[in-house]
């Protein structure tokens, strides 16, 4: 799922930076997003160290904010940055598992919150990230196609509708995506990926419009 992730992610930035006319390299870039959402959930059930693994993200996130900026000119908060704000979400929700009314409205404030401050992705990420945690596995597919719907007639992302075939994957095909991890991903790359190649893709932008 780790390499699948990283290269659907790879060529999605390319097609947004240097082919935005081709939708093919956007629509492969679908599935890197909820993969990563997926990733995060597994992460979040699977750490010994809460706290060390929302440092990480952490740093992460701020490593690749001026590279995130400069690729794609724009100061809003970087994927990595939002997926953080899911971690925290996760961590609180379950601190608040024994009183229901208090977990909804912080649900609710989180979700505003990812709406008004510029993400990437905003409270989309977020709710993708809580379906992934709290609906059955079986109805994770459904919940996600309602959610791009919804999306596409309040943001128009039409494109998005394409990331439910990642959700498939997970639940109905899993052993394609175990397949793939037969590459074996390295620990220092798979978390210093979405900074590095932000960075390469920046400085490339940067040698191209300079040669203009």
């Amino acid at each position: 799922m780790q390499i699948i992730a990283m290269v659907t992610m790879l060529l999605d930035h390319i097609g947004l930076i240097w082919f935005p006319q081709d939708d093919t390299w956007r629509i492969i870039g679908r599935l890197a997003m909820p993969l990563y959402a997926y990733a995060l959930v597994i992460g979040y059930f699977r750490t010994k160290n809460i706290n060390q693994y929302l440092w990480r993200m952490t740093a992460i996130a701020a490593l690749s904010q001026i590279p995130y900026s400069l690729a794609f000119g724009t100061w809003e908060i970087n994927t990595v940055g939002t997926l953080l704000v899911c971690l925290v979400s996760l961590k609180l929700l379950d601190q608040l598992k024994s009183r229901p009314a208090l977990q909804v409205s912080l649900a609710a404030f989180l979700l505003l919150l990812l709406e008004v401050v510029p993400c990437s992705y905003g409270a989309y990420l977020l709710v993708l990230v809580l379906i992934y945690r709290y609906v059955p596995k079986q109805g994770m597919a459904p919940a996600h196609l309602l959610l791009n719907i919804f999306y596409l007639f309040y943001m128009g992302w039409t494109i998005q509708l394409f990331s439910v075939v990642a959700t498939l994957l997970l639940v109905y095909s899993p052993s394609m995506l175990q397949a793939a991890d037969s590459i074996k991903v390295p620990r220092s790359l798979w978390r210093s990926f979405y900074p590095l190649h932000l960075a390469i893709i920046a400085a490339l932008q940067y040698v191209i419009l300079a040669g203009k």
